[in-house]
């Protein structure tokens, strides 16, 4: 039975899903998690403690822990530390500086300058004028911080002013998360067109792409909030072709080989531009839309497959999408009504929340999580898309503006 090593923050909407796949599977699975967590009980002696966010002392923590067959980082948080450790081991491994450079914009940016088309970009420093970096580019612009996900903290400004009150804005949410704020940030051209994403799995190399996805709802800005997924895209199969083709040259020449990507695209004019590229698979609930092979297995059980050298599953037939349920103000979550009538929507096939009620919560650009999550598959991209945005329409939120934790 192979041993796999799979790391998840407590922060993960994923511990569970991991464990019904390895189940599933036929795998030995060892959980590593920077806190103790209900599922710590349940692992018992398979269950590792380690700091996530320290990569090398994690990455000592899962060599003591080993030996393992395989070792799996779905999540920002451990991908370096997963990559390190599984160099350590002598597992195939990503080279832990391409990891490295998923997890930091500006790197990314370098170290794929001569490789794909990318926005046009600055590094802002603190001290330097935002104004002058962004007339310099043409607006509009886009300014992002290098240590945040999620959208968070990310703005779009249209002329000077504009400019400074997001470099304001931004460091102070950068001071909230316990982040130096005065750390550099990321002034990019904005680029126009529709965005994607593609979902891909890397062996020896060789990416296979599982999923592309369009996003229906324009990310036009001034936040990016991200909302509705579809696969398969309804881009011209050209177009489509020409974007897989970019992110596996992306890949190539990050040096990444193996293991899950997820990256973000836009097509501008025809001509697909990389915006961002990680080291992992789609985040949040958004995985469990997708599906593989004549029995629907789960994307964690074509990761763990994939890890332990077995068959990469095409996707089942039909059309699929998941809604990230926005959250549309700051505050206390009061409640949320509608879900049990969002669920019985033609062709939904699941409505979860995950925020509890009671729980502080922060619209985008200032938080970095969802509501909850919807699901959606038919035959046709636009039937499930219909039905996500009558999810949309049917859940309703009431946040107190004021309130704080319960």
């Amino acid at each position: 039975m192979p041993r796999v090593a799979v790391l998840l923050p407590t922060t993960t909407y994923r511990a569970t899903d991991f464990v019904e796949a390895a189940e599933a599977t036929g795998i030995d699975l060892v959980v590593v998690s920077d806190r103790r967590q209900l599922l710590a009980d349940q692992m018992g002696d398979r269950f590792v403690l380690a700091d996530l966010s320290d990569a090398g002392a994690a990455a000592d923590a899962i060599v003591g822990a080993g030996p393992f067959d395989a070792i799996v980082a779905p999540d920002d948080t451990g991908v370096l530390a997963g990559a390190i450790a599984a160099e350590a081991l002598g597992l195939p491994h990503n080279p832990p500086s391409a990891v490295a450079a998923t997890r930091n914009k500006v790197a990314l940016r370098r170290a794929l300058r001569d490789h794909v088309a990318q926005p046009a970009y600055q590094v802002l420093e603190r001290g330097s004028d935002v104004g002058a970096i962004a007339a310099e580019l043409g607006f509009p612009v886009v300014v992002k911080p290098l240590s945040r996900s999620g959208s968070q903290g990310v703005i779009r400004a249209d002329d000077e002013a504009g400019v400074r009150r997001a470099e304001r804005r931004i460091r102070m949410i950068l001071a909230k998360c316990g982040v130096n704020p005065n750390e550099p940030l990321l002034v990019e051209r904005f680029v126009t067109g529709p965005e994607v994403a593609v979902e891909g799995i890397l062996v020896g190399g060789e990416l296979t792409v599982l999923a592309v996805f369009d996003k229906p709802d324009p990310l036009d800005g001034p936040f990016f909030e991200e909302t509705i997924y579809v696969s398969p895209s309804r881009l011209h199969p050209e177009v489509v072709s020409a974007v897989t083709d970019l992110v596996t040259r992306a890949a190539a020449g990050l040096g990444l080989v193996t293991g899950p990507v997820h990256a973000e695209v836009r097509v501008s004019r025809g001509v697909p531009v990389l915006i961002e590229l990680a080291a992992r698979p789609i985040g949040g609930h958004c995985g469990r839309a997708l599906r593989f092979g004549l029995l629907g297995t789960s994307l964690e059980e074509v990761l763990l497959r994939a890890a332990t050298g077995g068959r990469i599953d095409r996707a089942a037939p039909g059309a699929i999408g998941a809604l990230m349920l926005p959250i549309p103000a700051s505050g206390r979550l009061v409640s949320v009504q509608g879900i049990d009538e969002a669920a019985a929507i033609p062709n939904v096939d699941g409505v979860e929340v995950v925020v509890p009620i009671g729980e502080r919560i922060e619209a985008v650009p200032d938080g970095d999580r969802y509501l909850g999550f919807a699901f959606a598959a038919a035959d046709d991209p636009g039937d499930v898309e219909a039905a996500l945005r009558a999810v949309m329409g049917t859940v309703r939120v009431e946040i107190d503006p004021a309130g704080r934790r319960s």
